[in-house]
């Protein structure tokens, strides 16, 4: 069955394994005290600029939950899209740390500056504020959810408000090369690392066999922030793993080559549903496009490809996402519209 379920349904770049093997059998240290990881921050260093504090996780959902919940006091929560990841797909992953993601509207998939300033200052003219959830935290996605962007001016508003409040914005990058190799980013990696208080390079959707890199960007790395990854259970002891990884991914330019692949399979596959006259549910300049169809072609296609269900569109009509990567091939392209 040809897949384009997601990003993340193949292994690893060739390259990533090959670096595997050449260092398997070399004794390192562990937990990430390894010269590969030491490697790898300096190079992500120095493609975001500055001095930022970098420490690497596993995965998307470990990396979400420890940061918002080391970053926040009990009595916080986060802020978020109705349609961000935190809300809509981590099982509760964040309320079960104790921490309430506060939903406001998403539009395309984005927070709206405006609005997140209008939510705070409300909040705290508010008399019984104490007796409510505090906004300590706010969490977007680049992409969004539904494959959309911040342009460099939406970016800059939300840390205008997060700055006047004194509100961290936090950016999960789990697909953040897709993001930055898009054709309609305006965005550079140092430009995100200045806009925001932290933020991810996900690895485990782009390119890597697992593994993200966090990116405490001022200096705010919360206090013993290895000790609290520790008691998530999520250190790995094996750091070496994530090391080596991000240091091929970060050795001539290849995080960002494989997300221009990504991106160019893309718009031939935008160019492939256009000319089979399918509808789009929005338009989304990443790897993820959002399809419509109706119900009877759903199940017919779902017989022979892989794609994932997104929501209703009516009692007659499904929007599905199909999703490119750093793996599709021109050949897998071929082989769907032969079938659609």
């Amino acid at each position: 069955m040809i897949s384009f379920e997601s990003d993340y349904t193949t292994g690893a770049h060739q390259a990533i394994l090959e670096a595997f093997v050449k260092t398997n059998l070399e004794p390192l240290s562990g937990y990430g005290t390894d010269k590969y990881c030491e490697s790898a921050v300096a190079k992500i260093k120095a493609a975001c600029g500055g001095n930022p504090d970098v420490y690497f996780l596993t995965g998307g959902t470990q990396t979400n939950q420890i940061v918002i919940d080391t970053i926040l006091a009990p009595y916080e929560g986060v802020i978020s899209a109705v349609t961000g990841h935190v809300n809509a797909h981590e099982a509760g992953a964040i309320e079960y740390t104790g921490h309430k993601v506060i939903e406001l509207p998403g539009h395309a998939g984005k927070l709206d500056a405006g609005e997140v300033d209008a939510y705070i200052t409300t909040f705290f003219a508010d008399a019984n504020h104490e007796h409510m959830v505090f906004p300590g935290l706010v969490y977007i996605s680049y992409p969004t959810e539904y494959g959309t962007l911040y342009s460099k001016a939406e970016l800059t508003a939300l840390s205008e408000v997060c700055k006047k409040h004194g509100i961290p914005l936090y950016m999960d990058g789990a697909r953040l090369g897709y993001g930055l190799a898009s054709k309609e980013c305006d965005l550079t990696l140092p430009e995100i690392a200045s806009l925001t208080d932290v933020f991810y390079i996900g690895g485990t959707k782009v390119g890597a066999l697992c593994g993200e890199a966090v990116v405490f960007t001022k200096g705010n790395m919360p206090k013993h922030f290895a000790t609290r990854v520790k008691q998530h259970g999520a250190m790995l002891a094996k750091g070496r793993l994530l090391g080596v990884q991000f240091d091929t991914l970060f050795t001539d330019d290849l995080y960002m080559n494989i997300s221009r692949h990504a991106i160019d399979m893309a718009e031939k596959l935008k160019e492939l549903f256009t000319k089979k006259g399918y509808d789009f549910f929005l338009k989304s300049p990443t790897n993820q496009q959002f399809i419509i169809l109706e119900n009877a072609k759903l199940h017919e296609l779902s017989e022979k490809v892989r794609f994932s269900f997104w929501e209703k569109a009516d009692e007659n009509h499904t929007v599905v996402r199909f999703a490119t990567s750093w793996s599709t091939t021109d050949e897998d392209l071929k082989e769907l519209e032969e079938i659609m």
